[in-house]
C-alpha cells in the first residue's frame, strides 16, 4: 500500500470518528429526542448520504416519522414528510417492517427498490414513496436499538450520481444507530418518571358532580420543569343539606409524601364536611386539628367554600387557610377577589379560630379557584400575577367553562415552574335559578 492509499485510509478513519463524535454530541445536547434526531440527520446529510429519515416507535408500538432531511431542501414538500406511519404488519416482509421488529441493518440496491404500487403493505408503500420522492439508488435501513429493544429505524439513501452504499458502510451505520439509540433511550428514561408522576396525580383527582343548572369545570397541569408529583388538588361534592362544596388546596412539597398527604387530607375533609355540615371556618378548623395530629410537620393551604341556592339566587360562603383568594367574574367581565375569611396555613396553629365570609353571586357569575402556580413567576411581585389573572379572566367571562379553563391555562401557564389546579363554577341565568 503506497503513501497515497495510506493517507486515504487514515482520512476515512478520521471522517468516521468525526461523524460518530458529532452524532454523539447531537444526541446528548438535549433531552428532546425528536430535536436530537433532527440534528443527527443534518449531520449525516450530505457527509454520509444524500438524505436521511428516522422513524421512532410510539409508546403503543406505532411508528412515527420524526425527521426527514435531504441535501436539497427544495425537494421536500411544504410541511415535510414527518408524521404517523401505518402500523407494522403482522407478517413483516419489507425491509422497514423487518428492521422495526429487530432485523438489520439491511443494504438495499436498485434491484430491491420497487415502485409504491408493488408494496407488500401500507407501511412498505410509505417507504417506497419516500424512496421515489427523494431518489434512492442505494439505501441502508438499520434498527435504532437499546437495551435489546427496538426504538425505531434509521434510513439513509444515495442517488445514482454518487458512489453507492455498500456492505462496508453497514458497520458505520450500526455505530451511528447505537449512538442514536442511547440518546433516544436516555430521553425516554428521563421523561418516564414525569409521566408516572402525572398519571398518579391525575388518578387522585375526583370527578366533578352535576348539580342542576350549576356548571362546573376543573383542570390540573403538572409543572413544566419538574418530573416530581406535587401536592395541588381540588374537590367538589354535594352535602346532605343541599350545599355544594368547592375546595382547592396545595400541600407543601413536590414528592410522593406530598401526594399522599394531599390525598389523605382531601379524604379527611370530605368526611368532616359531610358529617358536620358546618360553616366553612369551623370545617377548616376541625381539619386543621386532625391534620396537625396526623401530620405534625406538614403544612398546606386550603380554600373551602359552600355554594347555596335559595329563592333569591346563589351565595358562596368560604374560608381560606393561607390560600390565594378566589376570583369572582361577572357575565359583563367585572372582576374582584374574595379576600374575606382569611387565616393561617393548615399545620401552623390549630388552636386559632377561623372565620368565613359570604358573597352573593349574580346570575351567570363565574367563581374561579386556583393554586399559586397560575399566578406566581420567579422574580416577579405576586400582585402582577394577580392583575394578569383578572385581565385574562375578564376577557373570557362569556366563554363556556371548558374554553374558559383552557384559554386561561394557555395564556398564563407558559413556562410555569409549579403545578396548577383550577376549579371553576358558574351560576345559571336568572330563569334557571330554581332547580
Amino acid at each position: 500500500m503506497d503513501d497515497f492509499e495510506v493517507d486515504q485510509v487514515v482520512q476515512r478513519a478520521l471522517d468516521r470518528l468525526t461523524l460518530l463524535a458529532e452524532t454523539t454530541t447531537a444526541m446528548t445536547s438535549t433531552l428532546d429526542s425528536y430535536a436530537a434526531v433532527q440534528r443527527v440527520c443534518r449531520i449525516l446529510v450530505p457527509q454520509l448520504a444524500d438524505w436521511c429519515a428516522v422513524d421512532l416507535l410510539d409508546d403503543d408500538g406505532r411508528p412515527r416519522r420524526v425527521s426527514v432531511v435531504h441535501r436539497d431542501p427544495g425537494i421536500l414538500p411544504v410541511g415535510g414528510l414527518s408524521g404517523p406511519l401505518p402500523a407494522i404488519p403482522e407478517d413483516p416482509s419489507d425491509p422497514l417492517s423487518r428492521v422495526l421488529i429487530g432485523a438489520g441493518p439491511l443494504l438495499l440496491t436498485a434491484a430491491d427498490i420497487s415502485s409504491p404500487d408493488k408494496a407488500a403493505d401500507p407501511l412498505h408503500a410509505r417507504q417506497l414513496e419516500l424512496f421515489e420522492q427523494l431518489g434512492a439508488h442505494t439505501a441502508v435501513v438499520a434498527p435504532v436499538r437499546a437495551r435489546r429493544q427496538v426504538l425505531g429505524a434509521l434510513t439513509i439513501g444515495r442517488s445514482a450520481d454518487r458512489a453507492p452504499l455498500t456492505h462496508d458502510d453497514l458497520a458505520m451505520v450500526e455505530d451511528l444507530t447505537h449512538r442514536i439509540a442511547l440518546g433516544v433511550d436516555n430521553a425516554r428514561l428521563h421523561r418516564e418518571p414525569q409521566h408516572i408522576a402525572e398519571r398518579l396525580q391525575r388518578s387522585l383527582l375526583p370527578s366533578l358532580p352535576k348539580i342542576g343548572p350549576l356548571q362546573m369545570a376543573a383542570r390540573y397541569t403538572p409543572a413544566a420543569t419538574t418530573a416530581e408529583v406535587g401536592g395541588d388538588w381540588y374537590d367538589s361534592f354535594p352535602l346532605p343539606d343541599g350545599s355544594t362544596t368547592m375546595i382547592i388546596g396545595d400541600v407543601t412539597g413536590h414528592d410522593l409524601r406530598a401526594a399522599i398527604t394531599m390525598s389523605q387530607l382531601r379524604n379527611m375533609l370530605r368526611g368532616i364536611g359531610c358529617d358536620r355540615q358546618d360553616a366553612p371556618g369551623h370545617i377548616l378548623r376541625r381539619l386543621d386539628v386532625a391534620h396537625h395530629s396526623l401530620y405534625p410537620h406538614a403544612t398546606a393551604t386550603c380554600l373551602y367554600a359552600l355554594l347555596d341556592q335559595d329563592d333569591n339566587g346563589w351565595t358562596i360562603s368560604y374560608s381560606s387557610a393561607g390560600h390565594p383568594p378566589p376570583l369572582l367574574i361577572t357575565h359583563e367581565g367585572d372582576t374582584h377577589y374574595l379576600k374575606g375569611g382569611r387565616g393561617l396555613l393548615l399545620g401552623v396553629d390549630p388552636d386559632l379560630p377561623r372565620h368565613h365570609a359570604t358573597q352573593t353571586l349574580l346570575a351567570r357569575s363565574t367563581v374561579l379557584m386556583y393554586t399559586d402556580g397560575l399566578i406566581e413567576r420567579r422574580g416577579e411581585d405576586l400582585t402582577h400575577g394577580m392583575t394578569r389573572l383578572r385581565q385574562h379572566a375578564a376577557a373570557l367571562a362569556r366563554e363556556d367553562l371548558d374554553t374558559f379553563c383552557d384559554e386561561l391555562l394557555a395564556g398564563l401557564s407558559t413556562d410555569h415552574t409549579d403545578d396548577i389546579a383550577l376549579l371553576v363554577a358558574r351560576t345559571p341565568a336568572r330563569s334557571q335559578q330554581l332547580s
